[in-house]
């Protein structure tokens, strides 16, 4: 990235490398406020609220609008002070998001999952590989956890029958979730569920296999946020 151009569009509508570290960083703020004045946070969600659909958008442009240099060290500040606070709280001390109470154990998976997506859009638009690590087990075990969101996003009814889950973790091992002789099953590489679930890829331009019509449903569906 250090050759980029941050102007130079990424696979999101509108988004250049620009807006994505924008949004990373307005996102760190945002974490921030949760964690160290919770009672501000009810502004940050009025704003939310009045910008409506147009939120992320407004946000990241206003950041790309900044200097590459002021908003690089933003970025980088920003993200090893949430490391900091996070690290500081303890394990299950609540504090304000969108919609919920989140502790430092989900918050740390999710500022990672959200990085590393956007990362993602970075690295396509620049046309670079990158490299897996085993900490794609995190996102991995978020896209488990966020079956239950992919069926309601898609207005789908949330069916009660076992899934499992086997994944080629790029450690060499087999990842693993659910009971082992669940009919629904969903199979393939840890780093394309990671894709898949994060949305940065469709069902087809993976190697992941789904046995079973409910699990054909999340992969079709499958996401990690709203």
């Amino acid at each position: 990235m250090a050759h980029a151009d941050w102007s130079d569009p990424t696979p999101a509508a509108g988004w250049t490398i620009a807006h994505q570290i924008a949004h990373l960083a307005a996102a760190d703020t945002n974490v921030l406020i949760a964690v160290r004045t919770p009672e501000a946070f009810d502004a940050v969600l009025k704003r939310t609220e009045a910008a409506g659909s147009r939120h992320a958008d407004l946000e990241a442009a206003a950041g790309a609008a900044k200097p590459r240099s002021v908003l690089l060290d933003e970025w980088r500040s920003g993200r090893a002070e949430v490391a900091a606070a996070l690290r500081d709280l303890p394990t299950e001390h609540g504090f304000p998001w969108y919609g919920s109470q989140l502790t430092a154990t989900l918050m740390a998976p999710l500022r990672l999952m959200e990085v590393w997506a956007h990362g993602q859009d970075v690295f396509d638009a620049v046309c670079a590989a990158r490299r897996p690590t085993d900490r794609l087990r995190q996102i991995a075990t978020l896209g488990v956890i966020g079956r239950e969101l992919s069926f309601h996003a898609a207005e789908l009814p949330l069916t009660t029958e076992p899934f499992r889950v086997e994944l080629a973790g790029s450690d060499g091992r087999t990842w693993t979730w659910g009971p082992a002789d669940a009919e629904q099953r969903v199979e393939g590489g840890a780093l394309d569920f990671c894709l898949r679930v994060t949305r940065r890829r469709y069902p087809a331009e993976t190697d992941l296999t789904a046995v079973g019509g409910d699990a054909q449903a999340w992969l079709d569906n499958a996401r990690v946020f709203l």
